[in-house]
């Protein structure tokens, strides 16, 4: 099943979208999640907490999948 995430302006960076969702709880967790978890953005790993998602994105985490509108 595919989540819908609403963005609210152009982008929204992955350690945003991550803390937005409650996968981490603080900003400062997204490096250390990123390196000890898979996250695949668009169907290739990523690991940077500053990219930036923007609508028609799709971002695989923990097993869920997310489309960005």
């Amino acid at each position: 099943m595919i989540k819908e995430f609403k963005l609210t302006s152009e982008y929204i960076t992955l350690g945003q979208f991550l803390k937005e969702e409650s996968i981490i709880s603080s900003g400062g967790q997204a490096k250390w999640y990123l390196q000890d978890n898979p996250v695949l953005l668009n169907g290739v790993k990523e690991q940077r907490r500053g990219k930036k998602l923007r609508s028609g994105d799709k971002l695989e985490v923990n097993q869920e999948t997310y489309e960005l509108r």
